[in-house]
Order: C-alpha cells, then structure tokens, then sequence
C-alpha cells in the first residue's frame, strides 16, 4: 500500500483546527448548554415553588430576580392541592427567603418564567430544599372568552346606529372642537399657575357662604357666647396653665391605672354582671337602704359629738354594759319541744326534720323582732311573711301562740298547724287511724339529765334541778323513785 503523507503544514492546520473545535465545545458545554449544572447540579441549588395551577408554565423557563436571571425550571407537576415547580438556582446570586414570587409572561401568547420579588434584603438567603409560594396570573383564555361575551353583547346594529348618529352630530365641527378643547387648555393651566388661590377660595368660602345662611340674632349670639367663653378662659388662665401643665403626668397616672386593673378588671366586671340581676330584684330594698342610711349615719354622728363640742348641755352617745341573761327570754315556740333537742355531745347527723323552723309568736311580740315572721315582702309592700311562698300568695301569716315557751303537742297546737311548718301541697298520710292516733297523742316527757348536778330541761323549756338525781345526793335512788314527781 503506499503510504498517507500529510504536509507538515496541512497537519499543524488540523491541530489548530481540533484544538479550536474542543474549546467550543467545552465552551458550548459550560455556557449555552450547562452541563455540568445540568448534569451533576454543581453551583445551583433548588427550591420549590407552590401554585395553584400550572398557568402555563413549563420546563426550562427561566428564573429571574430583579430582571436578572438566576436559573431555570427544572420540574412541573401536580399534587393534591394544586401543582409545583422546580427550580435550579444559581449559589453564586444570593436571594433574600423573604419573598413574594410570580408567574408572569414575557408576551401575550405564553413564554412564562418566574418572577422572584424580594420584600426585604435583610433576610437569611434561600438555601436548597426551601419551600415558597408564588402567585399565578389571570387565565388569558378567560380574559379572552369574557371579551368576546362581552362583545357579543352589543347588538351590532344598535352600534352602528351609535357611529352613523355620533358622525351627523360631530360631522363638520372639528375647528369648533378644536376651539373648546385649545380654550380648555389654555383655562386648565391657567387654573394650574393660580392653584393656591382656587384652593384657598374653596376652604375658605364655606364660612362666609354659612353666615348668610344664618339670622342675624343667631350670629348675635354666637358672638355673645364666644365672648363669655373667652372672659371665662381669660379669668381662669392660672387653671387652665395648671391643667396643661398638669394635665400630661395626669394621663400617665391614669394609663398606669388602667393598665393595673386591667387583669382584675374583665373578672370584677364578670362578677358584677352575676350580681346585677339581685340588685335588680332588690331595687326597692337598695332605694331605703340608701335613704335610711344617711340619716342613721347622721344621728350617730350627732350623738357622738356632743360631747366633744363646747358648751354644750346635751350628753352625747353612751354605752351600757350591763350583762342581761334571758331578757327577753329565748323564743322556743315553732321548734320542736325541749325534750327531743340533741344533746351538744351527739356525734351522729340524723336527716332534718322536713319544713320550716323558726320563731312562731305574733309578730308585734318584743320577742325575737328579727326573726324570719317579720321579714318584709319585697313584691307585697306592708307585707311580712316567713317565706317566699306566703309572701307571693294571699294568705297572711298566723302565730301559733302568745307565749314565749314551747306548749302542748308539736301535732296539735292551738292554731292547728304543723310543727315545723310544711310547705303548701299534699303531703303522706297514716296507713291507718291507729297510727294517726299514735302521732296525734301526745309524746311522754323524757329528756337527759346531769349526772352531776341533777339538772335537766321540761317538757316547757325550763330548766329543773333534782337534787336527788345528783352523784352526791343523799336519798336512796331507784327506777320507782325517778318516774314520781319530787317531794312525793
């Protein structure tokens, strides 16, 4: 075979031209085409971006920050709320986390890309794995469709009746036109040079246009009323310094306080809404608390200082203590009889006895002038009842006796009512007679005696001393001797 010569020259002209064909493929590869981004990722990082829709945006699009392009949509997809995007960002341009990104349009018919708006340049920069949310614009097709309702809309021929109609009257006018719209320039930037005084005329016109609206008694008056507010002010000038000089440390004051109430304050305010419908309930009784109680107040004072004033023949407030037992004595009628009152000793806690105990002689006896008989009737003025039930109703209360002891049956007093006094309604009877016998007779006498003294309580409430019953006594005691009576 014979042998490929290749001139010394023609070789050198093919290194050159290999050498020259590598570096722009190197270039082509690291510029335009971005390999080693592309492939390997080196420099960038990514983000994902959040949308509601697609809007059009696909892969490749570019990414820019302040119209500089940062990098490229890498990913489009759909998830469960919408879709997202990829992006690859360049390491070498840092952009702010806080931030507001948009998809927008290069044109009319598409070429979205990514549009990073920064709200601040103090925050940390985006790092790779960030999540951000960006906003899409308005659907184009939607945009369109309502265009063409929109144009669809307008009869056509009631349109060409409003072009025919607008060229007859407009037909031939177009120096007169011309005319009012030159003679509105002319008075549109004279107005312009001479704005303060239009302005200053239209502030200040409205109080001159109200005074001749007014009479002129009421301009009269106004006048006079200005004066004597002013000869006020000028007589109070020292007060009026004092409240302005005074008045800021006043509001501090004030600011301080409301800020220390303000933790207790919504609870007092929660507590005084519970307590405001008893006070509405209690008008009447608050209206004499509040009349009443000036007046005592005013005769305690009286009292207290007469003695202190000079000259003065009255004796002023004075106090006995002088210890009185028993007077009066205690009210024991409404309660149960002296024999079947437990012993202070007792331990256990026997269920209460059903209904109502309470002091049950008339109610202008000097016994007891306290108790529930006398309680005014907030409903029925004039009215005292023991009970809300007999205050509401039409029955009047009626004692049980006029003495101050306990007396006969608890069943079967003189007035015919319970002991203690049940509640209005019907209430369980007796199996049988012979048990309403056994209630209705009256209970033998037995009560608990001192062993020590020999003293004990009768059936009358009184207190009794039997000296043979003491551990002292001399009498020979026997079961026979304490059911008689003493000096038997």
């Amino acid at each position: 075979m014979p042998s490929l010569y290749i001139r010394r020259r023609t070789g050198v002209q093919l290194i050159v031209l290999a050498v020259v064909t590598v570096v722009a493929l190197v270039v082509m590869s690291l510029t335009y085409l971005r390999l080693p981004a592309l492939l390997f990722g080196a420099g960038r990082y990514t983000v994902t971006v959040e949308l509601e829709r697609t809007a059009g945006l696909y892969p490749r699009a570019n990414v820019t920050y302040r119209g500089t392009e940062v990098g490229q949509v890498t990913d489009v997809r759909l998830t469960a709320d919408g879709a997202e995007a990829v992006l690859s960002l360049k390491t070498s341009i840092p952009v702010p986390s806080d931030l507001e990104a948009q998809v927008r349009s290069q044109t009319a018919v598409g070429e979205q890309y990514v549009e990073l708006l920064p709200r601040n340049n103090t925050s940390p920069p985006l790092r790779g794995g960030d999540v951000i949310h960006a906003s899409v614009p308005p659907d184009i097709n939607a945009l369109l469709d309502a265009a063409n309702r929109g144009l669809l809309a307008i009869p056509g021929d009631n349109l060409k009746t409003v072009v025919d109609e607008s060229y007859i009257a407009f037909g031939g006018l177009g120096p007169d036109i011309s005319r009012i719209v030159k003679a509105t320039a002319s008075l549109s930037i004279d107005a312009r040079a001479h704005l303060n005084d239009l302005t200053n005329l239209a502030d200040n016109s409205e109080p001159l246009l109200n005074s001749r609206t007014h009479p002129p008694d009421a301009v009269q008056a106004w006048a006079a009323h200005l004066a004597t507010v002013t000869g006020q002010l000028r007589t109070h000038d020292r007060d009026l310094v004092g409240i302005l000089q005074n008045g800021p440390a006043a509001f501090d004051e004030t600011r301080q306080l409301l800020d220390r109430i303000r933790p207790t304050l919504p609870i007092v305010l929660a507590n005084l809404a519970t307590v405001a419908p008893v006070l509405i309930t209690y008008q009447a009784n608050l209206e004499q608390l509040l009349v009443l109680l000036p007046m005592g107040v005013q005769l305690l004072q009286g009292t207290g200082m007469a003695d202190h004033a000079v000259d003065t023949p009255y004796r002023g407030f004075g106090l006995n203590f002088n210890m009185n037992f028993n007077v009066p004595a205690p009210c024991m009628t409404g309660f149960l009889p002296a024999q079947q009152i437990r012993s202070a000793t007792d331990e256990d806690y026997p269920d209460r006895p059903p209904g109502d105990f309470y002091c049950r002689i008339p109610q202008d006896s000097p016994n007891a002038v306290r108790g529930a008989r006398n309680i005014p009737c907030e409903t029925r003025p004039g009215k005292r009842a023991p009970t809300v039930a007999m205050c509401e109703s039409d029955d009047n209360y009626v004692p049980l006796n006029d003495g101050f002891n306990w007396k006969g049956d608890p069943n079967a007093t003189l007035s015919g009512q319970d002991v203690p006094q049940l509640p209005p309604g019907p209430h369980p009877l007796p199996a049988d007679e012979s048990d309403h016998a056994a209630q209705s007779a009256t209970p033998p006498a037995v009560t608990q005696y001192d062993p020590a003294t020999g003293s004990y309580i009768g059936p009358d409430g009184k207190r009794y001393t039997r000296s043979d019953l003491a551990q002292n006594g001399t009498q020979t005691k026997s079961w026979q001797s304490m059911l008689l009576p003493p000096n038997s």
